[in-house]
């Protein structure tokens, strides 16, 4: 019996019998005469003589987080947020991860962080002072908690980076639309401190179970800390190990976590080098296929859309010269 798997692709009205053509994936999808249930209309597809319209009130506090360590949080912070500025909408960045603090890295900002919110709160520098403006994009700001090998103040926790939020909020060059909190691995008092300010979330995963246990556990911490607007990205996802059934699909992920889908980054080699060059995927041209989804989970996170996806038939397995005989 043939196998079902799922391939995350954004798709507009669909009607019984077709499924809507991607060219990212079209050598993927193979036709079916088996009926799909009707979908409902997705808004966010991308529309590029168009700018995203911008759900919900500003400034829209997103934290990105995910438990588990090394799933790339970091990367969908530094992508997903130059994504934001390039359609036109204003991102202050927040590093939160205290000791081990890289999206300074992976912007190429890293030579530019003078100051960091430790100098803020004592008073030896103004906020404007320690945001970091990216050349490239005059509307991307980047905020660091502190410096590698500092010790933080005894008092700094929650209610520190809620008065930071505020502060951005009624600063004089005006209040961004989007403030996204970089979170730290683990669940402990950084994770908590990360999490305070934020009305929204993004939970990054792998399709493994290793991660998805880890997100699992963040779930319910984020819905008992009031944060209810939940999506999820699905990274560094292979097609050809889902065909082979040596990887979850996006489909058993989402059965798993109970989640709206926001995004599916396939795993891409690209991003080492972009990692290493302090250049984000997103501003690689020609694009690759995960800054492209990384600009279509930005464009879902704007209109607080989600995607849906259509299913794809397995492979048939090689049949060999013993298999006449029943082997």
């Amino acid at each position: 019996m043939t196998s079902m798997q799922l391939l995350t692709e954004p798709s507009s009205l669909c009607s019984s019998n077709f499924i809507p053509f991607n060219p990212l994936y079209k050598n993927l999808i193979k036709p079916t005469t088996k009926p799909y249930p009707k979908l409902s209309p997705i808004r966010s597809v991308l529309q590029y003589n168009r700018k995203p319209e911008l759900a919900g009130d500003t400034p829209r506090v997103v934290v990105i987080t995910s438990g588990k360590g090394g799933v790339g949080k970091t990367t969908t912070t530094a992508n997903v947020g130059l994504s934001l500025a390039r359609l036109g909408f204003s991102v202050v960045a927040i590093d939160a991860d205290v000791g081990l603090r890289n999206l300074d890295l992976l912007l190429g900002l890293e030579n530019r962080v003078n100051y960091t919110v430790v100098e803020v709160l004592n008073g030896d520098c103004r906020l404007d002072q320690a945001l970091v403006r990216d050349k490239r994009w005059s509307n991307f700001e980047l905020l660091c908690i502190s410096k590698p090998r500092s010790k933080l103040p005894l008092g700094f926790g929650g209610k520190a980076l809620v008065w930071l939020v505020d502060a951005l909020k009624d600063r004089q060059e005006g209040c961004p639309d989007f403030i996204l909190i970089d979170c730290p691995a683990g669940i402990d008092a950084g994770f908590i401190t990360a999490i305070t300010p934020a009305n929204e979330a993004v939970l990054v995963t792998t399709p493994d179970i290793t991660a998805l246990r880890d997100a699992d556990r963040v779930t319910g911490l984020l819905e008992c800390d009031g944060i209810r607007d939940i999506k999820m990205i699905v990274n560094r996802v292979r097609t050809d190990l889902i065909r082979g059934e040596d990887m979850m699909s996006v489909l058993d992920v989402q059965e798993m976590l109970g989640l709206s889908l926001l995004g599916v980054i396939p795993e891409d080699s690209e991003v080492i080098r972009s990692t290493n060059r302090g250049f984000p995927l997103v501003l690689n041209k020609p694009p690759t296929l995960a800054g492209l989804a990384f600009e279509q989970a930005a464009w879902r996170l704007v209109e607080q859309d989600s995607m849906k996806a259509v299913m794809v038939e397995e492979e048939p397995k090689k049949r060999g010269f013993f298999s006449f005989f029943g082997g």
